[in-house]
């Protein structure tokens, strides 16, 4: 087993974070075949997520977002790259004047350049899509 912790401060508000978390959770549902649950909390937020081989949570508050995953035994080898490619993007989309924005972009980019859609065509059929991550309430938090 490997363990990851990040944790990054921003400046986003509660809500701006919340949306960029549900958003990845999305993503994370369909890119990565995660299973995640959204709770929404008054004055934060948890995503929890699992897949065969890593499980863990995000924890959303208006002024930071906290990672915490453990690695299996077969992703825990790729411990190292998986840490720094989630700091290094996380880090970039942090830097960004609307994060989420970015997100999409960044997406829209990426699934252009792994499909002959375009990425304009890509972001269509995304939108069109059912929201997978499920939200649930969890009061106090």
């Amino acid at each position: 087993m490997a363990d990851i912790h990040i944790m990054r401060k921003h400046h986003l508000g509660l809500a701006q974070a919340r949306k960029l978390a549900f958003r990845w959770a999305e993503v994370a549902e369909q890119k990565l075949d995660m299973e995640c649950i959204y709770e929404e909390g008054r004055t934060s937020d948890v995503v929890r997520f699992q897949r065969p081989g890593a499980s863990g949570e995000l924890n959303v508050a208006k002024d930071h977002f906290e990672l915490n995953a453990r690695l299996g035994l077969l992703l825990g080898v790729f411990k190292d790259r998986i840490e720094r490619e989630i700091v290094s993007n996380l880090d970039a989309l942090l830097s960004e004047e609307e994060p989420l924005s970015a997100f999409e972009q960044g997406l829209a980019a990426h699934e252009a350049g792994h499909d002959p859609k375009s990425a304009k065509t890509a972001k269509a059929s995304r939108t069109a899509a059912k929201p997978a991550a499920r939200k649930t309430s969890a009061k106090g938090r």
